[in-house]
C-alpha cells in the first residue's frame, strides 16, 4: 500500500515538473508542432485596421490616419508589435501618442547605430551633402 503511495506522488510531482518546464519553454517548441485544424473553431483574429488604429488612440495631428480611412486604404494597419510598444510607453511614461511615437522611434534608431537625428553613428560614416 505504501508502494502505490509512493508511486502515485512521484508520477504526480514527475508530471507536473514536465508540465511546467514544457510551459516555461513553449516558445522554443512551439513552432514545431502542427496546427490545430480546430483552432479557428475556438479564436478568430479580429481584423487590425486603420480605424481601429484610430479607435485605439493611435492618430493624431502628427501622424493623421484619417486621411488613409477616408482613401478606402485597405491595408492591415499599423504593426502590432509598435502598437504594443508604443502602448506601453504611453502608459509606462504618460505620455501621448506622438511622444511616445517619438521615443519609440529613437529606441529603434538606437538599437541600430542611428542617432536620434537620423545620421548613423558609425566613425566612418562619410556624408557629401
Amino acid at each position: 500500500m505504501i508502494n502505490n503511495v509512493y508511486l502515485f506522488y512521484s508520477v504526480t510531482i514527475f508530471v507536473l515538473l514536465a508540465a511546467t518546464l514544457a510551459y516555461l519553454t513553449r516558445h522554443h517548441w512551439l513552432h514545431a508542432l502542427p496546427n490545430n485544424p480546430f483552432a479557428r473553431w475556438f479564436y478568430t483574429r479580429l481584423p487590425s485596421s486603420f480605424a481601429a488604429d484610430i479607435e485605439s488612440g493611435f492618430s493624431s495631428a502628427h501622424f493623421d490616419l484619417a486621411g488613409n480611412v477616408a482613401d478606402g486604404d485597405s491595408r492591415a494597419g499599423l504593426d502590432d508589435v509598435a502598437k504594443a510598444e508604443i502602448r506601453k510607453i504611453m502608459k509606462a511614461r504618460r505620455v501621448g501618442f506622438d511622444e511616445a511615437r517619438r521615443i519609440f522611434t529613437e529606441a529603434r534608431f538606437a538599437r541600430n547605430g542611428i542617432g536620434p537625428d537620423g545620421r548613423p553613428r558609425d566613425p566612418k560614416f562619410v556624408s557629401f551633402s
